[in-house]
């Protein structure tokens, strides 16, 4: 008895083993063998046909043409269109439903009779980072494709009003219009696309023109967890109720500089408590006044804050570094006051800290940041600070990839700087340093360094004085008001801003700074520099701003005004010329 039940029981597993088995494999068949409709197919090869490839439509370094596969029935490995790049269809019906073409390098324009709209089944569009030639956006697609949930037109030249009828568009959960300069929304439509679009999460709008104030109806879009208005003109009082959204985790509103706000909420006040989730608040370049606001405190979720260029006023307050998830925090270009906040050494996940330009006093023991392991770039300048940097510390800093310590007194380049071989830009500006650059600064920062500001020191010259900047991808070489002597340093190709005026350089400008095709400022005023100006200065393509004034320079002119070129000031005033 017990071998025959025994029997049936490994009969049984077998069974249902088979049945799983045929079960899967059907699956899978009917995954493979899902095939678009001959009609869609033939609308998207239209809609490809509409457009022309270009390499230059697309920004992104990963850019290419996904159409250029797409074929048409008959071809073969080619003839079902859900096996397109960019193409998904519905595993049972077959029906297209999205539609990826980001970065695809399309170049042309969506009129309103494309047969894009006959694809009305579409849930997922993405045509962002194309070229669509300052078109407008047009209305049918609010008409056709109602079953939009996601929608992204962002970097795409698209221009005018966007359309009224994008409202109708009421299962989107993101509408992304994002870095298109040329589209414009109206107050009336921004509020009817917001009344109507009550599952929007994503709703991203910069570089929208609106000019408009902002409505209180914003602050009724319960469901969004992400909100960018930066660039976008708008002005009048910001509503405080849009802090109270209960799903928010990402604010955006930089550079309306128009928009006020004030932060003096009473620190009973616990409705900004609610914002649990919130980890993104970027309210850079607008106008908001008073204390710092402290309701941060209580965003425990906050990884990037970003409050640079306001006008606030106060102390940091201490309880801001209990957020132990900050990342980034840029609180540049205010006018916060009082002691250097020696508590945010506690932010151990620190990789962004900006504090330049507020009115910040204090010591700061710079070895103290050996604590931030994760910090790759500092900004401490424009402040009544002052660095202590012990020499021969042993103390393992951050390597950093921008460090700006601009006017805080120091005598020589910090020792540190001699392991910094990541650093990026570097601003050493309006210190106290004197004598030459050595030799170990070239070394560690040779691969790296695109950024170099040693202006307004007592500088002298390089060690080894060279006859070629050693740096292979310096863009930026500012050392205006120093003391340094013998010829013209000549920079790397990479260069676009040179500036050396008010020093003691002396002899001819070579011909070879002719050859910097990316360079666009030039500044050699106010020096000991003599002799004639290389004529093919006057056919230089990039060159925009050119300074060569208080020098003794003779001789003709440069043909600036025979050549087209991209010149907006030129100063050629006392010398011989």
């Amino acid at each position: 008895m017990e071998s025959l039940l025994s029997k049936f029981t490994c009969l049984h597993c077998l069974l249902l083993l088979l049945l799983n088995a045929t079960h899967c494999f059907s699956y899978v068949q009917t995954q493979a063998q899902t095939l678009c409709h001959s009609d869609e197919h033939s609308f998207l090869l239209q809609f490809k046909e509409s457009f022309t490839i270009d390499k230059s439509a697309s920004g992104s370094p990963f850019a290419y043409p996904k159409v250029a596969s797409w074929a048409r029935e008959g071809d073969q490995n080619q003839s079902n269109c859900c096996s397109w790049d960019g193409v998904k269809c519905h595993a049972e019906s077959g029906r297209v439903i999205g539609l990826d073409l980001k970065s695809s390098c399309l170049y042309g324009s969506i009129n309103s009779n494309s047969t894009l709209f006959r694809l009305v089944h579409l849930q997922m569009l993405d045509l962002s980072d194309n070229n669509f030639n300052s078109s407008e956006i047009p209305s049918r697609l609010g008409h056709d494709l109602s079953s939009l949930s996601y929608l992204n037109l962002s970097l795409s030249a698209f221009s005018g009003q966007i359309p009224s009828e994008i409202s109708k568009l009421s299962k989107l959960s993101t509408l992304d219009l994002s870095q298109n300069n040329g589209l414009e929304l109206r107050k009336s439509n921004m509020r009817i696309l917001v009344q109507n679009l009550t599952n929007i999460k994503q709703l991203h709008l910069s570089d929208v023109g609106i000019y408009s104030t902002v409505p209180d109806i914003w602050v009724n879009a319960s469901s969004l967890t992400s909100l960018h208005l930066s660039y976008c003109g708008l002005y009048g009082e910001f509503p405080v109720g849009i802090f109270h959204l209960p799903n928010l985790e990402k604010l955006s509103l930089y550079s309306n500089t128009k928009l006020n706000g004030q932060f003096l909420v009473p620190d009973s006040l616990s409705c900004f408590g609610k914002l649990t989730k919130l980890n993104y608040l970027g309210l850079s370049d607008n106008n908001l006044q008073g204390n710092f606001p402290r309701f941060v405190a209580n965003l425990t979720q906050l990884a990037f804050l970003y409050l640079s260029n306001n006008s606030l006023t106060g102390e940091i307050p201490k309880s801001l570094f209990h957020l132990r998830n900050l990342e980034r925090l840029n609180l540049a270009s205010n006018d916060l006051q009082g002691e250097f906040p020696k508590s945010l050494f506690h932010l151990r996940n620190l990789e962004l800290l900006g504090l330049s330009g507020n009115n910040l006093s204090g010591v700061v023991e710079f070895d103290e940041f050996s604590n931030l392991k994760k910090l790759k770039a500092l900004g401490l300048s424009g402040n009544r600070l002052s660095v202590r940097v012990k020499s021969g510390s042993s103390a393992t800093l951050p390597k950093f990839e921008i460090l700006k310590l601009a006017e805080y007194n120091l005598t020589e380049f910090p020792e540190f700087l001699k392991n910094q071989y990541e650093l990026g830009a570097l601003s050493l500006y309006s210190n106290n340093i004197h004598g030459q650059i050595p030799k170990w600064l070239w070394n560690a920062t040779r691969e790296t360094l695109v950024n170099l500001n040693l202006g307004s020191n007592f500088l002298t010259g390089f060690e080894e004085n060279p006859i070629t900047l050693p740096w292979k991808n310096l863009q930026l070489f500012h050392l205006s008001n120093n003391q340094l002597q013998g010829s013209l340093p000549i920079p790397s190709q990479s260069i676009t801003i040179y500036l050396v005026n008010d020093n003691n350089y002396s002899g001819e400008v070579s011909p070879l700074f002719c050859n910097l095709n990316y360079l666009q400022v030039l500044d050699l005023s106010n020096n000991n520099l003599s002799g004639m100006l290389p004529q093919c200065l006057g056919k230089s393509s990039s060159l925009e701003i050119l300074h060569l004034m208080f020098n003794s320079f003779h001789g003709d002119i440069p043909p600036f005004c025979a050549n087209k070129n991209s010149l907006k000031f030129v100063g050629l005033g006392y010398n011989q010329l």
